[in-house]
């Protein structure tokens, strides 16, 4: 099995391990701190993701890819340069901005936020800057050794930690009112990123080939070279996720007062707003577990292909990834949109957020296909083309956004179509950059077989909930639906050829017995 597929597999079990634990965490938040709760600690997660982002500076990309060049020549001094340079800028720049955060919080929370006690979150969370910074570093360098297992158990370590703490935290300090609730939900983070760290730092001891202390100083001050080479792809790389969180922390700022303008009470938005965001969206973005193992996977893999100048395997290895993201989008859109009340019902106890799966997951499919691609771009130093596609597509977000949901006969409806708005147009603009650089070929019968099996498997789902299993309670008729509609698509999806005997043989535990009963 090749490097490229076996750290993909890694991280996608990882991904879906994290996701789930991930969603087990935002079921017990709904749970004890409601929908106002969830509002406020999703208005202040935007702010902790810019800052993350600019202290990150677009390196865990670059160390990937660099490190994996670097190790291709078995050049470990250079590996180990990366590595110094790396932690010397992240640990300087959290230095700078986990104070700033901490001092800007009291007027980010009273002026830009409608909703004052988006404070107390916004202090809880900032700690954890630096702790991320270091291991980001750490991610990357085993990501550009293609190594997944590391960052992949760091991953699930940090949320088994949240999840064992959230339910205490949450619960401890509700009493004292649903922002310091939301705050203690934060700080459970902060915890399990720390976990997480000490695990990153222990694996990489026993793992590395050179001491990373030794000379650090020296490593420093003679790394100008690698350091510009790192700028080189972690600029434009920062640029575009700098674009991204930007849009992201002005999104709640632009919704609240746009909605503010349609006649919603500031209370009223934030609920809103956590209903989109905090209930939604989330299952909505599932599926990208997939697409964010295959874009990790991407970045060094590409790179490599891209150094031996071999333009087949690069093809080869974007159709793969486009079509795995396709077919578990595919899978993960009929299954949210059939269930969409039942699902909002069982999860978070309500049904506010439902309508807004139903409007936005046919356009998601689009969304899954921008990580890969965009991890393409980067490999390919053209993270400059990403960068500015990015902004692009937030600048007609926002603008959406403010022009949609400040109408009353929009209202949240319209931060919905922005989002949509946004990300269909930079994914689009993703690919056309693409198709300049590499030759891709485009095959429409295989996606017309692909909604096909949707199209069955979602009606299937709908006869089954809606008409046959009325009597039962309410999680069987989900759980028997679901499992009934995913065996639909793996079973029309094997027999339609859209996965071949090779490609499933690399499934863990599953694959070898599913793909004596095929073909292709």
């Amino acid at each position: 099995m090749s490097k490229f597929l076996k750290g993909t597999i890694i991280l996608l079990i990882a991904g879906l391990i994290t996701r789930v634990l991930g969603f087990i965490n935002r079921i017990v938040i709904a749970r004890f701190i409601g929908e106002e709760g969830v509002g406020l600690y999703m208005m202040a997660f935007p702010t902790f993701i810019l800052v993350i982002t600019i202290t990150q500076l677009g390196l865990p990309v670059a160390i990937s890819k660099n490190v994996a060049e670097a190790e291709s020549r078995g050049d470990y001094a250079e590996i180990k340069r990366i590595l110094v340079v790396s932690l010397a800028t992240t640990i300087g720049l959290s230095l700078i901005f986990t104070p700033a955060l901490l001092l800007l919080a009291p007027i980010l929370s009273k002026t830009l936020f409608t909703d004052p006690r988006t404070y107390y979150p916004l202090m809880a969370i900032a700690p954890v800057v630096p702790v991320i910074a270091v291991s980001s570093v750490l991610r990357g360098y085993f990501q550009g050794r293609q190594n997944m297992r590391p960052a992949a158990n760091s991953q699930i370590l940090e949320q088994v930690v949240r999840i064992a703490l959230i339910a205490l935290l949450t619960k401890t300090f509700l009493p004292y009112g649903v922002e310091y609730a939301a705050a203690a939900a934060m700080f459970s983070s902060v915890i399990g990123e720390i976990v997480s760290l000490i695990y990153l730092m222990t694996t990489f001891k026993l793992k590395k080939r050179f001491k990373l202390r030794k000379d650090f100083f020296n490593f420093v001050k003679t790394g100008r070279t690698t350091f510009g080479d790192l700028m080189n792809i972690a600029l434009p790389t920062t640029g575009s996720r700098m674009i991204g969180s930007i849009a992201w922390f002005f999104e709640p700022i632009v919704v609240s007062h746009s909605l503010g303008l349609a006649g919603i009470a500031a209370a009223a938005a934030t609920r809103q707003y956590g209903a989109l965001t905090g209930f939604a969206l989330p299952l909505l973005f599932l599926p990208s577990f997939v697409t964010n193992s295959l874009s990790t996977s991407l970045v060094p893999a590409i790179s490599e292909a891209n150094t031996q100048n071999n333009s087949k395997l690069i093809e080869y290895r974007l159709q793969q990834a486009l079509k795995f993201s396709f077919l578990t989008g595919g899978l993960a859109v009929i299954v949210l949109y059939v269930l969409a009340d039942p699902l909002m019902k069982l999860m978070y106890g309500s049904t506010s957020g439902a309508h807004f799966i139903r409007l936005m997951a046919p356009f998601f499919l689009l969304y899954y296909y921008q990580g890969p691609l965009q991890a393409v771009l980067q490999a390919l130093n053209l993270a400059r083309a990403a960068m500015i596609n990015s902004l692009i597509g937030a600048v007609v977000k926002t603008a959406v956004i403010f022009l949609l949901a400040s109408q009353p006969s929009f209202g949240i409806n319209g931060a919905a179509l922005g989002i949509i708005t946004g990300f269909v147009l930079v994914t689009l603009l993703h690919f056309a950059t693409v198709l300049k650089k590499i030759s891709f070929s485009f095959y429409v019968w295989e996606y017309l077989k692909c909604f096909l099996i949707m199209l069955v498997s979602g009606w299937a789902g709908y006869l089954i909930f809606g008409g046959i299993m009325l009597e039962e309670k309410l999680a069987i008729r989900v759980l028997t639906s679901t499992a009934i509609m995913s065996a639909i698509y793996l079973v029309l999806t094997l027999l339609f050829g859209l996965i071949s005997k090779e490609e499933l043989r690399y499934i863990p535990w599953v694959g070898k017995p599913l793909s004596r009963w095929i073909y292709r």
